[in-house]
């Protein structure tokens, strides 16, 4: 009796600790143990969200004029147009592969987002001098049939640099706003679900007010002074992140996950000719977990790869044992496991962000040739339309969090109410309607246009346009914010901005593909009389290519369904959890898809 009163206070002052301080491998800004009352959660992480409000203000004010800017300033013909902002688009979504390396592997999460904002501030800078300074202009005048070179120069060389930027900090900001919330805590976990849903609520509102007031800006006043702007605004971002530094939590930069994985594959080659061992508990792991690492349950699949854990008795010393290319623990052998294991659902949710990337080209474009005008005197510009898309995520993520979550949890008993792929699943399910019904309106419009050739489609409303782009932000709601969380979660932990990296990538490689598949699609129309992509819209079959990745994302969708029910979600050990043996197989925490 005497013993169980001890355990009982020993469990509680346990629990009372924990409540107290954050044991979650982070430190707070001066290196120590975080107090939970005054570091993380929600008070860091809005500060985080305010700050990529404005980026994203910045990155849509610049992203979705981009076609409009490259034909009526460039003069850069539509299909010219749409490839160059596809390779802008995709180099500023695969460029956070780099970044997220750097910030997992050496300067740490916080310094990579220091870093890139100050490179993503001197792209705007020279952006803003670009039009501004009269030597560095389009031309002298205000019309001109061809720009100067020395502006072209420039203008190329600003967004690029602008794309440098958002590599480091995309990724970076993204996974360290979700480290303010401690995974084995049961409250912070809950609310770390919540995050990614109100991250997305913050970046939507920034490309609302960015395709809104700054493509007002642009519209009818003039780029330069929308450029400046946008440099005011990102500048004061980067005070905002510095002022917020003591409320902070950090993760300490121990090694680079890239080489941990190598170590594996090395340790595994090595010991090919083992036999496997009957039980997983004769596999080598640490008795505790290591600094930004928690120690995995073991899994069945991949088998070969399990040969990095075996203690080779015959050849392994105490030396050799320390030595990480000779032998590894059953986690970094998981860690392994879990990148190859992810590589189907990067590679099917590919056809998704081909079609989410019509929005900031073709869908755009196809505003110019319609009626906008809301008054006498006022119209709305084409990329302002990209607003109702932002609005349509910033309805599904609300909705989702608040009411549908709630009720899904009591349904299906899962904490997150769907899992993370079924989620990405439902969104892929409204980017094949939205290419759909994409179609039909664009075969409305060339109807309109056949029947009055002279004034084109100017008689019917842009808001015809209006259900694909709300369809888009629906889809972006579930697809994209579960393609966040999933690439954050399903990583190791010590690669966890890599892992937003991965999620970017997605939308990156897909930009590159889109482009790709117009020069195909191109290529073959035309050898068959007429090519899909004209000069102009008025020439050319979107509607032929909308229904074309409908097709291809519904065919990817059925591979999806296929990979994501025999996946295995990450399992991580308990801190009660003894040894491998005593794992069970999947996470508990997580339904299958």
């Amino acid at each position: 009796m005497e013993k169980k009163n001890v355990e009982i206070k020993m469990g509680e002052s346990v629990e009372i600790d924990e409540q107290k301080w954050v044991y979650d491998s982070s430190v707070d800004y001066k290196g120590r143990v975080p107090l939970r009352a005054s570091t993380g959660g929600w008070k860091a992480s809005f500060l985080i969200i305010a700050i990529e409000f404005s980026e994203r203000l910045s990155y849509f004010g610049i992203a979705t004029s981009l076609i409009i800017y490259l034909t009526k300033v460039i003069h850069q013909d539509l299909k010219t147009a749409a490839k160059s902002v596809n390779y802008w688009t995709g180099v500023t979504t695969l460029m956070p592969l780099l970044g997220g390396f750097v910030a997992d592997a050496y300067l740490g999460r916080f310094y990579t987002v220091l870093a890139s904002t100050t490179v993503y501030l001197m792209g705007l800078l020279l952006l803003t001098m670009s039009s501004v300074v009269p030597s560095l202009k389009p031309c002298g005048s205000d019309i001109c049939q061809e720009p100067r070179k020395i502006h072209v120069v420039i203008f190329f060389f600003a967004i690029y640099l602008i794309s440098i930027g958002t590599g480091g900090h995309k990724p970076s900001l993204e996974s360290f706003g979700a480290d303010q919330f401690d995974d084995d805590y049961p409250k912070e976990r809950r609310k770390k679900m919540s995050f990614f849903n109100w991250w997305s609520f913050g970046l939507c509102s920034g490309v609302l007010l960015g395709v809104t007031l700054i493509v007002y800006v642009q519209d009818h006043v003039s780029w330069g002074i929308a450029d400046l702007i946008l440099t005011l605004v990102m500048a004061s971002s980067l005070v905002i992140f510095c002022v917020g530094r003591p409320f902070y939590r950090y993760r300490k930069v121990t090694e680079s996950p890239l080489t941990t994985m190598l170590q594996v594959i090395v340790a595994a080659t090595r010991k090919r000719n083992l036999p496997h061992p009957s039980n997983p508990a004769y596999l080598h792991e640490t008795q505790k977990s290591e600094a930004n690492r928690r120690r995995l349950c073991h899994t069945k699949s991949l088998k070969f790869l399990d040969k990095a854990a075996v203690f080779d008795e015959t050849q392994d010393t105490i030396v050799q044992k320390q030595n990480p290319w000779k032998l590894s623990t059953v986690t970094k052998v998981e860690e392994l496991k879990l990148l190859i294991n992810m590589t189907p659902i990067w590679l099917t949710t590919l056809p998704f962000g081909i079609c989410i990337a019509q929005a900031s080209t073709f869908f755009i474009k196809q505003g110019v040739t319609l009626n906008r005008k809301i008054t006498h005197n006022f119209d709305i510009p084409p990329a302002s339309m990209y607003g109702i898309g932002a609005i349509g995520m910033i309805v599904t993520v609300t909705i989702y969090d608040k009411i549908l979550v709630p009720i899904l949890r009591k349904a299906t008993r899962n904490e997150r109410g769907i899992s993370i792929l079924q989620r990405i699943g439902i969104g892929m399910m409204f980017s094949i309607i939205t290419m759909i019904i994409a179609a039909l309106v664009e075969r409305k419009r060339l109807r309109i246009v056949e029947k009055n050739l002279l004034e084109g489609s100017i008689s019917m409303s842009v808001f015809w346009l209006a259900p694909q782009f709300f369809l888009v932000g629906i889809g972006d709601g579930f697809a994209l914010v579960g393609l966040q969380e999933y690439f954050y979660d399903q990583v190791p932990d010590t690669m966890r901005s890599l892992g937003i990296a991965f999620y970017l990538s997605v939308v990156g490689a897909a930009n590159f593909l889109s482009s790709m598949l117009i020069t195909i699609v191109d290529h073959i129309t035309e050898k068959s009389g007429k090519s899909w992509f004209g000069k102009d819209l008025n020439s050319s079959r979107l509607d032929y290519f909308y229904l074309l990745l409908a097709t291809i994302t519904a065919a990817s969708l059925c591979i999806y369904v296929f990979v994501a029910r025999s996946y295995s979600y990450k399992n991580v050990q308990s801190k009660r959890t003894a040894d491998v043996a005593n794992c069970q197989d999947g996470d508990d925490r997580e339904a299958m898809a």
